[in-house]
């Protein structure tokens, strides 16, 4: 059940194989893309606001913790990431270094993420569409799944431009959101270190920030996604890595400075802990501007969208392109059209899949997002403390400095983290989790001579 999975080389279009992703952007078209994941705007619009209510002036505290949080493990998947440049994401890194069965799990987690992810930045569409239109959340979400399905038919480069083009608007209305924030400011900085979410000034429990960091690690979640593009990008064992750390660092940025002008600028607390940030600009400034801020949000999500679309839909083109599920599955899910080069049809399943759980209670999607990216860290954490053995030693890769006490204070605090969830979002995680075992018992592990065999293509 440890067994190493050993790379075999990716298909190069042979009969009965699936193409080869075309390779096509470097650190700049992969950090407009990957930047455009972990979509600062759509993440501060819509994962922010429940965080706001649950953490008040700490929240930009609670953010800056889960940033540097991020560096230890953004280094820990440049390291892993460059040792192993697959589009399979965590569980061609984690099943090359770490294992079989641990890839598999790693898969498992990979696969919630893709499911779960794109539907809740979508339903969050028609809070910033009510200035011009009155429509039900979850059809609006449905409708921004489709669309960012379409969008992501098409190929890389085209879509680095136009999620390009997307970010710029979004950026803008982040800083006008600052800006206004920071000129109507309503209290001291000193808030920010000591948090409230009562008009009282009582303090907020340090056992409240440590359960928040989980959503602040979802709001941040995102720059990991060079992984994923890895076979798509030229010389992925220099690009990986710059683009990592790159998109980790504007994007926390981008992130914290619109909060900290948030919190200081929010007329009461009542009002910050509400999280109706529309609101807020429009009484800041007038009801034109607000319109416009509103209308820019929606667009960044609809960007963020298109790109998750695109990350995830790799994730299941790699899963079946390494003998995953029952031949007639893998055949459908590796297809790579002709004219795009893009795996359409499991971009068809990630969008359509996501268009279905609009209709879902946006809290469970939630609850259990946050658990998963924690707990996905968390196995790359671990893994990476493994990628350095005999096996691996002389691979070329990026390496970390610090290793292995970085990884292993990594992997302790997210272990804290996680713990500390809603006991109802860590049960429907671990039974996803035993699902997975019986399938793995049942059906990988029996066929570990053609079923799941992690790919790594050359350069």
């Amino acid at each position: 059940m440890t067994e190493t999975a050993s790379p075999v080389e990716a298909a190069t279009g042979e009969s009965g194989r699936p193409r080869a992703l075309t390779r096509s952007i470097g650190v700049f078209g992969g950090t407009l893309l990957t930047l455009s994941c972990l979509t600062p705007a759509s993440s501060l619009f819509v994962v922010v606001p429940p965080l706001l209510g649950e953490t008040g002036t700490g929240t930009a505290l609670t953010i800056g913790l889960a940033a540097l949080l991020c560096v230890g493990v953004a280094l820990c998947y440049s390291e892993l990431g460059t040792l192993v440049p697959s589009a399979g994401g965590e569980y061609a890194m984690v099943g090359t270094v770490a294992g079989r069965f641990a890839g598999w799990m790693m898969f498992v987690l990979s696969l919630i993420i893709v499911l779960i992810i794109p539907p809740i930045i979508a339903l969050g569409t028609a809070d910033y569409l009510h200035a011009v239109l009155d429509v039900d959340p979850r059809v609006a979400g449905a409708v921004v799944m489709l669309l960012g399905t379409l969008m992501g038919l098409l190929n890389l480069r085209a879509n680095a431009w136009i999620t390009g083009i997307f970010l710029a608007l979004e950026m803008v209305a982040i800083a006008v959101v600052a800006f206004l924030g920071f000129g109507n400011a309503q209290r001291p900085v000193s808030v920010l270190v000591n948090p409230t979410v009562t008009d009282t000034a009582e303090p907020l429990k340090a056992i409240t920030i440590i359960a928040g960091l989980a959503v602040a690690l979802f709001v941040l979640q995102g720059f990991s996604t060079a992984v994923y593009l890895s076979e798509e990008m030229h010389n992925p064992r220099r690009t990986v890595v710059r683009t990592v750390l790159w998109t980790l660092g504007i994007g926390s940025l981008v992130v914290l400075v619109p909060v900290v002008a948030i919190t200081l600028g929010a007329p009461d607390i009542a009002t910050l802990t509400g999280g109706d940030i529309a609101a807020m600009v429009t009484a800041w400034s007038t009801s034109g501007l607000g319109v416009f801020v509103s209308l820019s949000i929606a667009l960044a999500i609809i960007n963020a969208v298109i790109v998750m679309v695109i990350q995830n839909s790799r994730v299941l083109y790699a899963s079946a392109r390494d003998q995953t599920w029952p031949d007639a599955l893998n055949k459908a899910l590796s297809t790579v059209g002709n004219r795009f080069s893009s795996p359409w049809v499991s971009t068809l399943v990630v969008g359509v899949g996501g268009a279905a759980l609009c209709f879902v209670s946006v809290d469970t999607l939630n609850g259990v997002t946050s658990v998963v990216v924690a707990a996905l860290y968390l196995g790359v954490a671990v893994a990476s403390l493994t990628g350095r053995r005999r096996a691996h030693r002389d691979t070329p890769a990026w390496r970390m400095k610090g290793w292995p006490v970085l990884p292993a204070v990594i992997a302790l605090v997210l272990i804290h983290v996680v713990v500390q969830q809603a006991p109802q979002d860590l049960l429907i995680t671990l039974g996803v989790l035993i699902a997975a075992t019986v399938y793995w018992v049942a059906y990988l592990r029996p066929r570990s001579a053609n079923r799941f065999l992690v790919t790594v293509p050359t350069e």
